[in-house]
């Protein structure tokens, strides 16, 4: 199993519309980023991420599961562009802010703290665990697949 990190405007998108959708999911749609698309194309069934909204909030909110492999984006009818679908599997009690994660020196390689304008993107593992217990998670549960 590998793990990512989804950002998302609240504006546009928010956890609480995520997690409205149940257990089909909804289309990660509208990435229209070479490298972003890519990592989609390599995600399986079952991978977990974390839901991040940006801009308005800059923190991790919640945890998610890929449950459709990549495909046509369907808002688009250009071909190049694909996406996968993902459903709301946990809330993060405490949010994690991106300044947090800024000041853990354990996550100073983290994407997210170097790359932060890519909107999909990959977590590992250590990564991952870390910043469940940050938000008061087991990480064991939510890296469950």
């Amino acid at each position: 199993m590998r793990y990512w990190l989804y950002k998302s405007e609240p504006i546009t998108w928010s956890w609480e519309q995520q997690k409205d959708k149940g257990e089909a999911g909804e289309e990660w749609t509208g990435v229209r980023n070479y490298q972003a698309r890519n990592f989609m194309r390599e995600m399986a069934i079952g991978d977990r991420g974390f839901f991040y909204h940006s801009n308005d909030g800059k923190a991790v909110v919640g945890i998610v599961e890929v449950v459709k492999a990549a495909h046509p984006d369907s808002s688009t009818d250009d071909p190049k562009w694909e996406c996968v679908d993902i459903k709301a599997v946990m809330d993060v009690p405490t949010p994690v802010t991106l300044d947090q994660v800024k000041a853990e020196p354990k996550l100073s390689e983290m994407v997210l703290v170097n790359n932060s304008r890519l909107s999909v993107q990959p977590v590992k593992e250590d990564e991952f665990r870390l910043i469940c217990e940050m938000g008061g998670l087991d990480p064991k549960a939510a890296m469950k697949g």
